[in-house]
């Protein structure tokens, strides 16, 4: 009988026949020296270049690669939820395809799994060669999202992350439309360590993660895990209120004295105070509305990702905990 433990990788891929090959290369040539047994799950995401065919290609050479293949483009973070759902190991490990989650650190994963952590996080140890933009704009967005979540963060953090298969029940069962995966690890507990690392160059191609998708991922994360923007809101209203009472306090000066007289008409401040109090309102509205818009995508009960193909079957219930899968 087969005692090896089952590990499970899982790997988006968006775009990138060109760093496929190489990184699969590399990636089996680390497991193939580990004493568990292992499987790959491609995560096809919609790609329009050749990544299809060459994921079903190392699924006819190798049993242990399995493809899943998206209708479409739904985004890294639907694409890691997909391959996460399907691993059945008792390790699950989540990495990328472009190289940069060097594969030779997944035995030092595993031996900190092995020592008694749920979860090994890792952590970006940035080069000097990083744009600055990229890095001042990383490190404050870690920064704010700290301070207004109850959730904290690890900066410098990546999707690049060992599970164990107790703590992964526990990410598959939160079923929420708009996911942060980083947020929701951190959010679900379980014992865990922070393994730095420095990122290697890509090992072909160009990064598919735009401005606007760092953007996107940053509202979502900022939307999911924080009531802030509500509470600016209502900081803004209380805050005019206060104004407003200095205003009559002044103004009420003036007649107390018997110096009314001296009262400029008011014209300009007038229509100053009721743009400013116009622009806090529709500030205070767009906070309104992006929630509403979120519990709308919530409540339609839209799958987070549609599969053309799923070769890989995926484990209705795991015995062990109890934690059903949601449907």
């Amino acid at each position: 009988m087969d005692t090896k433990r089952l590990i499970s990788i899982v790997v988006p891929a968006y775009n990138e026949e060109e760093a496929l090959p190489l990184f699969y290369e590399q990636l089996r040539a680390v497991l193939d020296e580990l004493s568990d047994s292992y499987e790959i799950i491609f995560v096809n995401d919609g790609s329009s270049d050749k990544t299809a065919e060459i994921l079903d290609r190392l699924t006819a050479e190798n049993p242990a690669v399995h493809a899943l293949h998206f209708s479409r483009n739904f985004g890294h973070q639907a694409a890691l939820s997909a391959g996460l759902r399907h691993a059945k190991g008792e390790y699950t490990i989540s990495m990328d395809a472009d190289g940069q989650h060097p594969p030779k650190l997944i035995p030092e994963m595993i031996r900190l799994a092995d020592s008694g952590y749920d979860i090994v996080l890792t952590q970006r140890v940035e080069k000097e060669t990083k744009s600055s933009f990229k890095k001042w704009s990383s490190e404050t967005f870690y920064k704010i999202l700290n301070k207004v979540s109850d959730t904290q963060t690890l900066p410098g953090g990546a999707d690049f992350r060992l599970m164990n298969r107790e703590s992964l029940n526990a990410l598959i069962s939160l079923p929420e439309f708009h996911r942060f995966l980083r947020g929701m690890v951190s959010w679900i507990g379980f014992r865990s360590v922070i393994l730095p690392f420095e990122v290697p160059e890509r090992l072909a191609g160009k990064t598919k993660y735009s401005l606007k998708k760092m953007v996107r991922l940053a509202s979502d994360a900022v939307f999911s895990f924080s009531m802030l923007p509500l509470y600016i809101g209502l900081s803004a209203g209380a805050l005019f209120f206060v104004l407003a009472l200095v205003e009559v306090v002044y103004v009420l000066s003036f007649w107390i004295s018997g110096n009314s007289a001296s009262l400029a008409p008011g014209w300009s401040s007038l229509m100053f105070m009721l743009l400013i109090i116009g622009a806090v309102l529709m500030v205070i509205m767009g906070f309104i509305g992006v929630y509403i818009g979120y519990i709308f995508q919530e409540v339609k009960h839209r799958p987070v990702y549609i599969l053309r193909s799923s070769p890989v079957e995926r484990p209705a219930e795991d015995k062990s905990s109890g934690t059903q899968y949601p449907e």
